[in-house]
């Protein structure tokens, strides 16, 4: 056994050195150290060997001063125990002069740069937060919107006006010496259907403007009125202005014919459905 120096200073590495004959069969130890662990084993070193020799290199070092025994190590040649003698190593600690080396205060702690993988998590929560706020934003929006829509025009166009045609039956206007009321509510009713369902500004327009346009619509659209259902309305519009504005007034017949034209006016404007043609497989 063999070391390189015995004397080091704190953090310096000694060799250890183990020399055995060459035999059959060798086993180096697992290197003991010392009893207050002070000593470290920095490598143990793979087995060179000579023509003669074999021979087991340790690196060892030592972070605290101090006198330190590594104890006896035992190898096996040839299954026989052989000892090896305890080693005494001395740790020195560093001297500084103070006097000629200028001591610095030490350094704070340096700032590692901001990246975005140290806040991603807190940008997903923002992000969902804001998508949960917008989606809560949009959901009432769109509410109040459909609520502000009046519930009148929630019915289709048909229905209402079938609708409103009975509630003008229950009302018995014209029983009650209400004409005028009964016509303007009447052709109210046939106006507004025709504005909903045709699209036509037929409420702002005088008779002979809506009798005008839809005459016009009906040529280049597949509406294809009757000539009829036109004459009807446009004598059902001429009956009611007279009855406003001259103050007309018709018989009770007159009326109920009136009414009938109106709900056969409707009927007419009614859009056809679309009848699908049969497939045949030949």
């Amino acid at each position: 056994m063999q070391v390189d120096t015995t004397n080091i200073r704190i953090g310096e590495q000694i060799q250890y050195q183990i020399t055995v004959d060459k035999a059959a069969n060798v086993q180096f130890p697992k290197l003991k150290l010392d009893s207050l662990k002070k000593v470290e084993v920095v490598e143990e070193l793979k087995i060179d060997t000579t023509e003669t020799k074999y021979i087991k290199n340790y690196i060892l070092t030592s972070f605290d001063s101090g006198s330190y025994v590594i104890p006896k190590q035992q190898v096996f040649i040839n299954n026989k125990k052989y000892s090896i003698d305890s080693l005494l190593i001395n740790v020195a600690t560093v001297k500084v002069d103070t006097l000629k080396q200028k001591l610095f205060p030490i350094k704070a702690v340096k700032k590692q740069p901001i990246i975005f993988d140290d806040y991603k998590n807190y940008v997903w929560i923002a992000l969902g937060i804001l998508a949960l706020i917008i989606a809560i934003v949009l959901y009432f929006v769109l509410r109040n919107k459909k609520e502000n829509i009046p519930i009148e025009e929630r019915i289709p166009p048909y229905e209402l006006a079938m609708q409103r045609l009975n509630q003008l039956d229950a009302k018995q206007l014209y029983q009650n010496d209400k004409i005028k009321l009964y016509y303007s509510e009447l052709t109210g009713i046939v106006r507004t259907y025709i504005e909903r369902e045709l699209h036509i500004p037929a409420l702002e327009s005088t008779t002979n403007e809506l009798i005008e346009t839809i005459t016009d619509f009906n040529k280049i659209s597949t509406l294809d009125l009757p000539k009829e259902t036109i004459k009807n309305l446009e004598g059902l519009l001429k009956e009611a202005d007279l009855v406003k504005f001259a103050k007309s007034k018709p018989v009770a017949i007159e009326i109920e014919s009136h009414r009938t034209d109106s709900e056969n006016i409707i009927n007419n404007l009614k859009p056809k459905p679309v009848a699908e043609e049969d497939e045949h497989v030949e």
